[in-house]
């Protein structure tokens, strides 16, 4: 127990550091900032940093380990110097490492904290870090401010074009489709195209496939829909029990998209009014969630089944009708056509060429038969 005190101790006295040398950067940096939207945010947050300062040095005088006045060295000073003198660019990159670093001491000082009073104030400071690193990475498009946020928002555009289900409908053909291409392949080769055991094995790996597909898709959406509601819950409490300062983060971003600070307060002053208006655009601004955004798990986990037992029927329907090494020819031609036809298809996702895609895949497909074709070739004495 002593132990774990000390190092609480000695944990909050490194934040208590790191809080007193952002909030010099910050201020250094919003005096030399010609820019007056930017120099007003820099100075914000130079007055959030130092009040965590404050915080924590009473924190610590509780724990009669008072830090004293903090004296920063010759060599942190330079530093600070050279930094703020290369402008705002530099100071927005290194400060997200800085905030990315004190997210991580506050979970651990949550972790060590004696008290849950203590406990909620590390993950109220942690919060309002990584708000602060949001607004940096906003910042990030500066010196071509306008040009690179438009950049950044048709990015994100074209990504979002990239999921749903109908992405995830492709990749599962695409797994089915191979699996079971090459374990008909494998098994024809092992057993002379015998189409009882290629009609098993084909069929057993397209329900193996299905089920592990739809219950992983299942897990991991539900997964990420529980995190993504647990961050909206917790923004919530924050609105709730810290309105004003969530109203301050709420006016630096818009502040961020070009208003000016009265036109910014104003608007976050209006948002205010609605509770669940500001949280939805505090989850999406500060945490990059939308509450629309939430994935269903059991849609994907339909999607996923559904779309890789169809992949993984195509190489074993030969098998129903024909036999021998007719199937085994006929299974190749439609299986090699439909890798062709998934890959072309998969410019719904990636956006290449059509035909270099789908000649990609084809070819991908056609490899992986050669090999399992010839690996059962080479096992066929064993269970012959």
């Amino acid at each position: 127990m002593k132990e774990d005190k000390s190092r609480f101790i000695d944990e909050l006295k490194k934040a208590w550091r790191d809080e007193r040398s952002s909030a010099l950067t910050y201020a250094a940096a919003g005096q030399r900032e010609k820019d007056p939207k930017r120099r007003d945010i820099f100075l914000r947050m130079a007055a959030e940093e130092e009040k965590h300062a404050r915080r924590w040095e009473e924190r610590l005088a509780e724990l009669d380990a008072a830090p004293g006045e903090y004296v920063e060295t010759a060599t942190e000073k330079k530093r600070r110097d050279s930094l703020v003198s290369r402008g705002a660019e530099a100071i927005v990159r290194t400060m997200e490492t800085a905030e990315g670093g004190a997210d991580q001491t506050y979970e651990t000082l949550a972790a060590l904290a004696p008290t849950e009073e203590d406990r909620k104030a590390f993950r109220d400071a942690g919060i309002n870090e990584r708000a602060h690193d949001r607004v940096l990475k906003d910042m990030g498009a500066v010196p071509e401010y306008p040009l690179g946020r438009l950049e950044r928002i048709l990015g994100k555009e074209r990504h979002a074009r990239a999921g749903g289900w109908i992405g995830q409908a492709i990749y599962g053909i695409n797994d089915g489709l191979g699996a079971a291409f090459g374990v008909v392949s494998g098994v024809a080769g092992a057993t002379h195209t015998n189409s009882s055991f290629v009609l098993l094995s084909g069929f057993a790996s397209m329900i193996a496939s299905a089920l592990s597909m739809g219950s992983g898709a299942y897990l991991a959406t539900k997964s990420e829909k529980e995190v993504s509601e647990s961050e909206m819950s917790r923004e919530s409490k924050e609105i709730a029990e810290h309105p004003e300062e969530e109203q301050e983060e709420l006016s630096l971003f818009y502040q961020l998209k070009g208003f000016t600070p009265e036109e910014a307060n104003a608007m976050a002053a209006k948002m205010a009014q609605n509770p669940q208006e500001m949280l939805r655009t505090l989850a999406h601004e500060e945490l990059g969630l939308s509450e629309r955004a939430f994935p269903n798990p059991w849609t994907a986990a339909l999607s996923a089944s559904a779309s890789t037992a169809i992949g993984a029927a195509i190489p074993v329907l030969p098998y129903l009708f024909l036999g021998g090494l007719t199937a085994l020819i006929t299974s190749f031609a439609i299986s090699t056509a439909a890798h062709f036809a998934v890959g072309a298809a998969k410019v719904v996702v990636t956006g290449r060429k059509w035909w270099r895609s789908g000649l990609e895949m084809m070819i991908i497909g056609l490899g992986e038969a050669a090999i399992t074709y010839g690996i059962g070739l080479l096992v066929a004495p064993l269970v012959g």
